[in-house]
């Protein structure tokens, strides 16, 4: 019986030791394994959650702020959210453009932030290819909300401006983790041969069109239509939620029928009914240009490259560009 009880207290043993040494591996492999040892990027919204991707693979995880389909002009955060900025090893915003993101930086201190206002400079709203025209009717107030502080936000729709956000993520990336800065150097170079292909198709299929004009019901393309040679109109400006006046409708029912434009273009994540007013009122057709502020089931693209190829469609057929 002796020989017997020792036999099982050894067992017994065995099973707590096997069984405490196998909580041990899981334990160590969560922290220093494949799955473990992978970066933190929170982004703030889509195209930067893009470039963060692309760049990164799957040496990091990305999350995003703005949940798909949310106007990111409009987030809000919650705590967990915030707390996820402290325990980031990098940070993706664009600074000026969703205030609740500028407040919870400030607040978490991260400790490694890419800003993208400091990578591509912001260009005052008329210098980024808004109409002259835009703002008539408004009051001073409206104005000064409609233009971000007077610049223009929206620089990840020229495909250039998205090379430089690329390099600036990768290099942020590779200071990071250094042992690694090679693949997301590599990654961003394959990454900018994407973008560059995406911007010579733009600029051959823009080339030779029968109008330079285009109508859009948030005018957040002035970036794209400087760097290609056309000329927005917005029915609304740089504010998405804003609601223009009975006399900017007006303006831009007139330049419509000055410029010969066939097309009233609205978008994904704001209400269509002024574009599809004012495209009835005239007799006009309606198509989406995507700000791509956010991927949704309705964008005509599941990300950023097929989007804006969608985008040089809609441009070229309704501007007439061979």
């Amino acid at each position: 019986m002796n020989h017997l009880a020792r036999a099982a207290t050894a067992l017994v043993a065995s099973g707590i030791l096997l069984a405490t040494t196998a909580c041990g591996t899981s334990s160590t492999d969560a922290g220093t394994g494949a799955e473990g040892d992978r970066l933190k990027v929170v982004t703030a919204f889509y195209p930067l959650q893009y470039v963060a991707e692309q760049v990164a693979g799957d040496r990091a995880d990305v999350t995003t702020l703005t949940a798909p389909g949310s106007e990111p002009h409009d987030l809000e955060l919650t705590a967990k959210q915030v707390a996820s900025l402290s325990g980031a090893d990098v940070v993706v915003y664009q600074k000026g453009f969703q205030a609740s993101v500028d407040k919870a930086v400030e607040q978490a201190q991260p400790k490694n932030v890419v800003d993208v206002s400091t990578v591509v400079p912001l260009a005052a709203s008329s210098e980024a290819g808004e109409h002259e025209h835009e703002h008539e009717g408004e009051s001073a107030e409206e104005h000064a909300e409609h233009d971000h502080g007077g610049t223009d936000p929206h620089v990840w729709l020229d495909p250039q401006n998205m090379v430089k956000i690329s390099q600036a993520v990768s290099s942020r990336l590779g200071e990071v983790d250094a042992e690694h800065a090679a693949i997301f150097k590599t990654r961003s170079e394959d990454l900018t041969a994407q973008l560059t292909q995406l911007d010579k198709s733009f600029e051959d299929g823009l080339k030779t069109c029968q109008r330079k004009e285009f109508i859009t019901s948030h005018a957040a393309f002035g970036y794209l239509a400087k760097a290609y040679g056309l000329t927005q109109i917005g029915i609304s400006g740089l504010a998405a939620e804003s609601d223009p006046s009975p006399a900017r409708i007006a303006e831009v029912q007139k330049l419509a029928k000055e410029h010969g434009v066939t097309t009233i273009f609205y978008e994904t994540l704001v209400s269509p009914a002024h574009a599809k007013a004012i495209a009835g009122d005239l007799k006009l057709k309606t198509d989406v240009l995507d700000p791509l502020e956010g991927i949704t089931e309705q964008s005509k693209g599941k990300d950023y490259i097929s989007v804006q190829r969608a985008n040089l469609a809609a441009l070229q057929t309704a501007n007439g560009c061979k």
